[in-house]
């Protein structure tokens, strides 16, 4: 966190002033702050004050008004320094807990549901990220025969989570020809993460080329990036709350509509921004502000994100929304529904 040198009454300032603009989305005047907040200091010290805030990056002004709004800067401040302690109230963590506890046990149903509660209680755009396998232990492997030619192969990793892919296969396949490359494929691999099976998944394998079993096995070897890799982060993530986010008065018009729209169809954006700052961020949650996302779709957003942990898998949960967001409440969600997430999922395993 970068240090900053401000007065106990510059700080108080502040505060109210971002208060105040996350309420309205209007631009705060110092009379409305003097009348509004018992600071003890009159209209004409406050108004020097917000022009010293101003002078130094925390606060601007739109051209057509004598208040001010907050920058990113004053944002970061905030956030950092002067926001109250996250925290949920009672009635939402019991929702939360309560529409997790009805879930039938699905992992996407799962996900779909913890989306959904996210933006409800934050009414933002919502994301979470399926786990990530890289570094996670393959404990077995089944393969399973679908039909004659198709085979369905089931992952079970050493945190809990399964994985399943289905292979048409074009040749007619034998149950015991399955088992035995079963068998094979867990006496080689069990114990080993994605990463080192990807690496090392023909030689592995490739002296077992026996008559009978050698469709399956090249399927196999000619499959193992697609088998032992993560899926697709647009293909593998969940973004609810469009309806909600719809709300906030920064989308009234329709470019900003529109903007929000087409940051929903482009998920790779927000996923890939989520990633980026939760590698760097070594606390495991990330505050996200503006120009600090280093994309120009966001500069008008605020990020949130928390990875949740299954073992060596990890996936993330975040919320998008406007600059202007009650940051106290949306960390507090993100921070709760991460860890309830992580329970949920070793629960259903």
């Amino acid at each position: 966190m970068q240090e900053y040198q401000l007065s106990e009454r510059e700080k108080a300032i502040l505060r109210y002033v971002i208060h105040q603009f996350i309420l309205t989305a209007s631009p705060v005047g110092s009379r409305f702050i003097s009348k509004r907040y018992n600071v003890g200091l009159s209209p004409a010290t406050i108004r020097n004050i917000m022009a010293d805030l101003e002078e130094s990056g925390f606060l601007t002004h739109p051209h057509t008004s004598a208040g001010r709004v907050p920058t990113d800067k004053g944002y970061r401040f905030y956030v950092d320094s002067l926001m109250e302690p996250p925290m949920l109230s009672k009635r939402e963590k019991e929702l939360i807990d309560s529409k997790l506890e009805n879930i039938s046990g699905d992992t996407d149903e799962t996900l779909k549901v913890t989306s959904g509660i996210l933006s409800e209680i934050t009414d933002l755009l919502a994301c979470v990220t399926y786990p990530k396998f890289e570094n996670s232990v393959l404990q077995k492997i089944q393969i399973v025969r679908i039909s004659s030619t198709r085979i369905l192969v089931v992952l079970t990793i050493k945190s809990g989570l399964i994985r399943t892919i289905t292979f048409e296969i074009d040749h007619k396949i034998k149950s015991s020809n399955l088992d035995a490359v079963q068998r094979l494929l867990n006496e080689r691999l069990a114990g080993l993460t994605f990463r080192e099976i990807r690496a090392s998944f023909k030689e592995r394998i490739k002296d077992y080329y026996k008559k009978d079993l050698k469709p399956i096995i090249r399927l196999l070897i000619d499959s193992a990036d697609k088998i032992f890799t993560d899926f697709k982060s647009a293909e593998k993530s969940v973004i609810a709350g469009a309806k909600n986010i719809l709300k906030q008065p920064e989308f009234v018009s329709h470019d900003s509509f529109k903007s929000i729209i087409e940051l929903i169809e482009d998920r790779e954006v927000i996923i890939h921004i989520m990633d980026e700052k939760l590698s760097e961020d070594k606390d495991g949650i990330t505050v996200t502000i503006g120009k600090e996302t280093g994309d120009e779709k966001l500069t008008d957003y605020s990020l949130v994100a928390k990875e949740y942990l299954i073992g060596d898998a990890k996936g993330a949960v975040g919320i998008i929304g406007p600059k202007r967001m009650q940051y106290p409440k949306a960390v507090a969600a993100v921070i709760y529904i991460a860890q309830q997430l992580s329970k949920e999922l070793k629960k259903e395993k």
